[in-house]
């Protein structure tokens, strides 16, 4: 059984989130970059994605994150959403250790952005529940990943709702620092998965300000051991390849050139919990299907021109043209033997302008973007479509324009607004009703609006920060044309005629930067109107599913507080923690019938908390830290998360108390060794709405090693 913390700690802990909510980090002074403190949020560095423009943590006016490829390496994290998993706000659910899908301020699936180098991750197939996409991103090629968090969609268009996520990827630079030839090597083991994991990074200057960067790396997922009661939690091993490549080329003082190409390939990934070799937990059942496997590839290909005081009117400015392909084909075998292939394939042409100018009216960012979708799907047993539509495009343009400007010397305000289009045209739809195939073509315009502010309580060292911002998402393919299982037992259908989902994000903070104190703190409100929503329809289809489809009545909220700290107690020490709520409701049809009713939203984060310390000796580069990670019962529920059997035992999740020990070891100049205990007591625990339990009491080991 998983622990939960008495009653009046609990009590306590959702008062304290109440009063305040920060996200913090310390960090000593004087400390090598390569010696940074685990989950610190350094207001000091600078973040790119929250402006378009490169800009210090403490003078945006988000709730922001920024996590270095040090703390990837350091945590050991598996898969890239993993990544974040220990920010407030966020809770990483995994259908199965292969699909990671981020609830971000309530929020996930195609509600969540994600770009990789600033392009779009994102496309018309995204589903709207948990799905496996953020899983193509290899977590070892990222230099650094930043989160936004609350509508972005003046900057970033369609989707950008619960946050936005930007992927970093490494860079030549970066791996040679000051060598002509250079190479890192990483590796890291885990008992528990199972797991191997491996990349090597080679780098070379090639010319006068040119260097290439060439990178392999190998996964292999085993069957993950449980906790001491589950033990092995089979059908849940998989093997993914990774390959980069990526030349930059500094063509002078303020011109930046970078080509990159990256490859992604997953093998049988499964979908662990709707077959027969799924492990019960607290009552959950167990699937029928005796086999449901997925084969992902991912590959993207860039040219990208950056651009620093090029001239009087540009401060700066970034160019792209990018070429992106994502396939996935799923393997199926139901419980009475028959089988089923089904897939698709998504070319997308994107292209992105966007720069920045200080004029007589402030700092002025504005650009444009515009993605293209040639949509390819396909069954064995569906000849008209597969998942989605056959022989579809969909397109998205949009142009913004942000302004900032300083009311005074404390106070800055920024001011933007979006005007975006989508379009779908889909020649090969299935008529739910006729079982004909039909086409479908549509188009949206939507408008969003922002006004933040920026205020220096105390310049330099306590921020206040927030606003108004406005999200929007428009119906995408998967919205209007998917035809495929969905949840336990059930089975959507296509719903065209959809309009855009909006919301409207309040949002109050501060942010303070000390010198053994820096923190983070943010109370929101979320307004959503037209959710697209799930519904069943009263039907059933052949194999005895439950026939759902969708319409825009969730109309709802999202409200939470996310609270945190950390103190440098000693020049050696450090002690953090962090804890979030949230709260949201939605409307819905519960029933076939058409009445609305306001439940609670799906997969509701419950209140959870991380708290830990930290030993750190700068001079001989020694770490050691322990963690406790705290989740209450995840037990407000919806309708459909009572019927999600498989992966939400009846009542809800339970909650758990779970220990970690990690640490870290310069062996030399180029090799440092990470090792440490996770599960330490070999609770068996499950993050809600996941597929499968967490692993057991793990050992886990990290190489790096400089070439």
């Amino acid at each position: 059984m998983c622990r939960t913390l008495p009653s009046p700690f609990r009590s306590a802990l959702s008062v304290a989130l109440v009063l305040v909510g920060f996200s913090a980090s310390a960090r000593s002074a004087g400390q090598a970059q390569d010696q940074q403190q685990l989950r610190r949020v350094d207001l000091g560095a600078s973040l790119v994605t929250a402006k378009r423009r490169s800009e210090t943590q403490i003078e945006t006016p988000y709730t922001s994150e920024s996590i270095s490829s040090d703390e990837i390496e350091n945590n050991g994290y598996r898969t890239t959403p993993q990544i974040l998993r220990d920010i407030p706000g966020v809770l990483v659910q995994e259908t199965s250790p292969g699909q990671g899908s981020p609830y971000v301020r309530g929020f996930t699936g195609y509600r969540n952005l994600f770009l990789v180098d600033g392009i779009r991750l994102n496309n018309s197939v995204f589903r709207s529940g948990p799905n496996q996409y953020w899983s193509t991103v290899d977590p070892l090629s990222i230099d650094r990943i930043e989160v936004v968090k609350g509508p972005a969609s003046v900057l970033y268009g369609s989707d950008a709702l619960g946050g936005t996520v930007n992927a970093i990827t490494k860079t030549p630079f970066g791996v040679l620092r000051d060598d002509a030839l250079a190479g890192e090597f990483y590796y890291r083991y885990a008992s528990a998965e199972n797991s191997h994991l491996g990349r090597i990074d080679s780098a070379a200057v090639v010319g006068d300000g040119t260097a290439v960067m060439a990178s392999v790396g190998r996964k292999d997922f085993g069957e993950i051991e449980g906790g001491r009661d589950i033990g092995t939690q089979w059908n849940t091993a998989y093997d993914e390849w990774n390959a980069d490549l990526k030349l930059e080329s500094r063509l002078d003082d303020h011109t930046r050139l970078v080509v990159a190409y990256q490859n992604v390939r997953q093998f049988d990934v499964p979908r662990t919990h709707s077959t027969i070799f799924a492990v019960p937990f607290e009552g959950s059942s167990v699937g029928s299907d005796r086999r449901r496997d997925l084969d992902q590839t991912r590959e993207l290909a860039y040219v990208q021109l950056h651009g620093e005081d090029v001239a009087a009117s540009i401060d700066s400015y970034s160019l792209s043209v990018s070429w992106h392909e994502q396939e996935e084909v799923r393997h199926r075998t139901r419980g009475n033997g028959a089988m089923q292939t089904q897939g698709f394939g998504v070319d997308t042409l994107g292209f992105f302008a966007n720069a920045t100018s200080t004029t007589s009216i402030g700092r002025v960012t504005y650009g444009a973007d515009y993605y293209h979708d040639d949509v390819d799907s396909f069954s064995s047993t569906q000849p008209i479509q597969g998942p989605v539509a056959d022989d579809a495009t969909y397109e998205l343009l949009g142009a913004f324009l942000e302004n900032e400007f300083d009311v005074d010397e404390r106070l800055t305000l920024t001011i933007g607004g979006r005007l975006n289009y989508a379009a779908v045209d889909a020649d090969s739809v299935l008529d739910p009703v006729s079982s004909t195939q039909v086409d479908l073509e549509d188009d949206w315009t939507s408008l969003a609006l922002s006004l933040r502010f920026l205020y220096r309580l105390v310049d330099g060292s306590v921020h206040l920060f927030g606003g108004v911002s406005q999200g929007f998402r428009a119906p995408n393919l998967s919205d209007l044309t998917r035809f495929d299982t969905a949840r336990t037992n059930e089975f959507e259908i296509p719903a065209p005629g959809l309009d855009p989902e909006k919301t409207t994000n309040f949002e109050f903070g501060v942010k303070t930067l000390a010198p053994k104190t820096s923190s983070q703190a943010s109370v929101f409100y979320t307004d959503v109107r037209d959710q697209i929503a799930l519904f069943p329809t009263g039907n059933t289809n052949a194999s005895g599913e439950f026939e759902i489809t969708k319409d825009n009545i969730g109309d709802g909220y999202v409200a939470g507080i996310e609270v945190g700290v950390a103190h440098e107690v000693a020049p050696e020490w450090t002690v953090f923690g962090n804890a979030t709520y949230l709260d949201g409701k939605l409307d819905t049809y519960p029933t076939s019938t058409p009445a609305i009713e306001r439940e609670y939203r799906d997969r509701l984060m419950p209140l959870t908390a991380m708290a830990g310390a930290r030993w750190e000796n700068p001079a001989s580069s020694q770490w050691v830290e322990g963690l406790a990670m705290y989740a209450d019962d995840a037990d407000r529920l919806s309708t459909r998360d009572e019927g999600d059997t498989s992966r939400i035992p009846p009542g809800g999740t339970p909650g758990y108390v779970v220990f970690h020990l990690r640490s870290g070891w310069r062996l030399g100049e180029h090799t440092t060794l990470h090792a440490g205990v996770d599960n330490i007591a070999d609770e068996d625990y499950r993050i809600h709405g996941s597929g499968s339990n967490m692993p057991g009491r793990s050992l886990v080991l990290g190489l790096s090693v400089r070439l």
